[in-house]
């Protein structure tokens, strides 16, 4: 029987971060985009399995690094919301425009948003590359790591699905 490695031990833990680090900083990259991000929470990850290592089999330390490394994005997106949403509520306004036209372009914002959370996440995050990111659709299959033709699906299935969203709203007001 195979003896078990222990994560505890400094050379298998060190192996576990030469082979892995590069590789999750890599996925988490392309998964949202922000690579400064990325290297942080997986410098966050690995302390995270460190401090646990005495309950975390070899076998599932791989698994549990890249759970622990999604989660811990996921909690940055909520906390970068919160800041975001509380610098945009401590803005003044001023400006000379009516209070209707400010709930037009409020609820205008909000179906937009709403619309585009509504796709599909692969096609979503094509969509957003192209639109807001001004990628072009190589530079996004590249990114990726799809082919140029299946970013051009992913980006006409996503407009198809927001003219079907928008008709569908305007039926229903």
């Amino acid at each position: 029987m195979d003896k078990s490695f222990s994560v505890c031990e400094e050379k298998v833990y060190n192996t576990l971060y030469k082979t892995h680090a590069e590789k999750l900083r890599n996925h988490l990259y392309f998964k949202f985009g922000d690579l400064d991000q990325a290297e942080d929470i997986v410098q966050e990850s690995f302390i995270k399995l460190w401090a646990k290592c005495s309950t975390i089999i070899f076998e599932k330390a791989v698994g549990f690094l890249y759970t622990i490394s999604k989660n811990l994005y996921i909690d940055s997106l909520r906390a970068k919301k919160v800041v975001l949403k509380f610098e945009k509520n401590s803005m003044p306004v001023m400006d000379n425009e009516d209070p209707y036209f400010h709930l037009r372009t409020k609820e205008f914002r909000n179906k937009i948003e709403a619309t585009i959370s509504a796709l599909p996440e692969k096609q979503r995050e094509a969509f957003l590359l192209n639109r807001i990111e001004k990628l072009t659709f190589k530079e996004i299959a590249l990114k990726l790591e799809i082919s140029q033709t299946a970013v051009e699906k992913r980006i006409a299935k996503a407009l198809v699905k927001l003219k079907e969203i928008t008709e569908l709203q305007k039926h229903n007001i």
